[in-house]
């Protein structure tokens, strides 16, 4: 089965008032490539969940969230996305802020098809203050009182490699994986953008180390190089400070549609021109935390 599609043809399977997983972390190794096409398409009012970076602030600034799940939205850089903040204080958005690691809860019990997870995080917090919807549980072995994470399924989750054949099977390098894993088995369908399509023979035992979830979770496979930018996807590229600067000050209506104009209503090899090539891109230099 060969599951290579183009950036339109996987986002095509997205419908208004979707909820859409964004993997990643801040501005590591997101899938802008996919979000800029999605930003492109006459869809809207989605829940996203992320680990918010500069995907979530883009479609912020599109307009095209309802609903926000969120363990945090940041630049790291800059530690919180303007756009993000922007529409939140304007009141534009629903959100469900919530500890890290309750979100990984949360999907990691839409992965195994449970109603919830059981956890100790938030007690104590305004993460059930302001998330009625977030109840406790009593522990059938005691009387300790835990938290009971809803799972957070997805419709589709859209994921950036370092590497994927036609089939399906994906390979993330370098020290940001994170939390992938969770968002491909909580959804019904699984977009990945990669760096590079290898031939499934050149899978080694070694490669294969690498590779964190199914290939049959995976419905679509498009090829993007750089496809992460401006975050970074380590060890190729590091994250683009400069550029994200850029995206940073495009807080009004006119900025952000020049912003628009020149760096998202474009395809994907234009889009890497304009960012300065391929050559730049692959000079970033690694993040070290």
């Amino acid at each position: 089965m060969d599951k290579r599609v183009s950036a339109s043809e996987a986002i095509s399977q997205i419908e208004s008032g979707m909820t859409i997983g964004i993997g990643g972390w801040g501005i590591r190794r997101k899938p802008m490539s996919l979000v800029r096409e999605l930003l492109k398409a006459g869809k809207e009012n989605f829940t996203v969940v992320s680990y918010g970076g500069p995907d979530v602030g883009m479609l912020c600034a599109s307009g095209k969230i309802k609903k926000l799940i969120f363990g945090f939205v940041s630049l790291e850089t800059t530690p919180l996305e303007p756009h993000f903040r922007k529409a939140r204080q304007a009141g534009k958005i629903e959100i469900m802020e919530i500890d890290e690691g309750m979100l990984n809860l949360g999907l990691g019990a839409a992965g195994m098809r449970l109603p919830f997870s059981v956890t100790r995080a938030g007690l104590g917090t305004d993460a059930l203050t302001l998330n009625p919807e977030i109840k406790t549980i009593k522990s059938p072995y005691s009387d300790e009182i835990l938290v009971a994470m809803p799972a957070l399924p997805l419709d589709i989750a859209l994921i950036h490699v370092h590497e994927a054949d036609v089939v399906g099977n994906t390979f993330i390098y370098g020290p940001d994986y994170f939390f992938d894993e969770q968002f491909a088995r909580a959804a019904s369908k699984v977009v990945v953008s990669t760096e590079k399509i290898i031939k499934t023979e050149e899978i080694t035992i070694e490669k294969s180390l690498a590779n964190r979830f199914e290939r049959s979770l995976v419905t679509s496979v498009v090829e993007a190089e750089f496809g992460a930018h401006p975050t970074a996807a380590t060890p190729n590229y590091g994250f683009d400070k400069l550029h994200l600067e850029k995206y940073s000050k495009t807080v009004d209506e006119k900025s952000w549609q020049d912003y628009f104009g020149t760096f998202i209503d474009i395809e994907h090899k234009r889009y890497v021109e304009a960012v300065g090539g391929k050559q730049f891109i692959s000079s970033l230099e690694a993040p070290v935390f």
